[in-house]
């Protein structure tokens, strides 16, 4: 497999030269590293060549390097059913850079690009309907962004007096704070099976 990845990865580089920076194969995978201007036609071309055919789009996503000038790493996932391969393609963006959409190449991409831009907020230029999809309407921030609090900025609560739903800022209790770093058994009276024996070969010694 590895061999064949590695073939895929000459074919690519040979066709594609201005798209691709570097391409890497580890555990069998091959990773490609484009450009994000060459992203639409890359991926055009990874679905019409007949010696690749990733005709399925399997995953968008990214990864978040808050320390880096261009912070976004922006990954798509594809299958051939053809070839019986995968190909993981990456392109690095900037916080205030827009990537491409690939919606039409790729219709189901609509759905990954809305999550990508719900969790990291990365806008998809030519995006037929981009907003957000998992979080609700007015939701601040991007989970999966590093500096991202883990509490988020608001909670939200069913109010009884006005019977509605309202948004309030966090606020722990400082019991959320605390850790005892008990494990689940040791405050239990009973003794379970086999405790008994660690309590015996203690006063042993």
């Amino acid at each position: 497999m590895s061999q064949a990845m590695a073939d895929l990865a000459a074919h690519i580089e040979a066709k594609q030269p201005e798209a691709v920076s570097r391409t890497e194969v580890a555990h069998g995978e091959l990773t490609v590293h484009v450009g994000l201007p060459e992203v639409v036609k890359f991926i055009q071309f990874l679905k019409s060549d007949r010696n690749c055919a990733f005709s399925s789009l399997v995953d968008i996503t990214a990864v978040d390097h808050p320390e880096r000038k261009r912070r976004f790493d922006l990954v798509w996932h594809f299958l051939s059913m053809y070839r019986n391969q995968r190909i993981r393609v990456k392109a690095r963006v900037r916080e205030d850079e827009i990537a491409p959409s690939i919606t039409e190449i790729h219709p189901s991409a609509g759905w990954f690009e809305r999550e990508v831009f719900d969790m990291f907020g990365i806008l998809f230029s030519g995006h037929p309907d981009l907003r957000r999809i998992l979080t609700d309407y007015g939701f601040r921030g991007y989970p999966l962004r590093k500096d991202f609090p883990t509490t988020g900025y608001t909670e939200v609560r069913y109010d009884e007096v006005t019977k509605r739903v309202v948004y309030e800022p966090v606020k722990l209790v400082q019991e959320y704070r605390l850790f005892d770093f008990m494990s689940p058994w040791e405050g239990a009276e009973q003794i379970l099976p086999g405790d008994e024996k660690t309590e015996s070969a203690g006063t042993d010694k």
